[in-house]
């Protein structure tokens, strides 16, 4: 029983450890000024990175500028990786850092409202799943930019608290109480956004 716990792997780690060893390799040529290692690193993390700069602003225009200022952060800077968390957790971190330091440039806050309008799911089970999402979405553009990023990383990325801790270049008990005022603010938002406001409890 003991030899079998000991060789458990947690679901998702040991892809997540392979991913991390490619991505490695490729940092190291990268650091050796590898152009083509570079352009595959590119192109597995644009669209990525595309979507998480979206939960912070709207404006493509900033989210291309914090793009290419991450690729041209991690082009220069590859060799001063040392491992010491996931490449996708240096470069994610990179990427928060350019974005508002983009935001900053603009005099634009990281609160812009995401648009409303959806499409047609066609179904009553995916519209209802996608007004859950705006539901929530609107419950998230009220809270402060660190509180929703942080919840963002969590639970819509993916990331542990020791990984959102060093994307966000803070302490993981920073990253635990962001994340408690964060639930506690959604909890008091969410019924007036749903409506619920005024409503007796059942």
């Amino acid at each position: 029983m003991q030899a079998q716990a000991e060789t458990m792997i947690p679901p998702g780690l040991e892809a997540k450890t392979a991913d991390n060893g490619r991505e490695l390799a490729l940092l190291r040529q990268v650091a050796q000024g590898n152009r083509q290692a570079f352009e595959t690193l590119y192109s597995g993390y644009y669209r990525r990175l595309g979507r998480f700069l979206t939960r912070l602003t709207q404006r493509p225009e900033l989210i291309e500028e914090a793009v290419n200022d991450t690729f041209w952060v991690v082009w220069q800077k590859a060799g001063d990786f040392r491992g010491a968390s996931l490449v996708s957790t240096w470069i994610m971190g990179i990427a928060y850092r350019c974005a508002l330091k983009a935001l900053r440039r603009a005099g634009g806050a990281a609160t812009e409202p995401l648009d409303d309008n959806y499409e047609d799911t066609g179904t009553a089970e995916l519209q209802a799943q996608q007004e859950l999402r705006d539901w929530l979405g609107k419950g998230l553009r009220h809270l402060p930019l660190e509180q929703r990023t942080t919840l963002e990383l969590a639970y819509y990325m993916g990331h542990s608290c020791e990984e959102i801790g060093e994307i966000m270049d803070c302490a993981v008990g920073t990253v635990k109480a962001r994340m408690f005022h964060a639930r506690v603010k959604l909890r008091n938002l969410l019924p007036a956004l749903g409506g619920m406001t005024g409503r007796g409890n059942s």
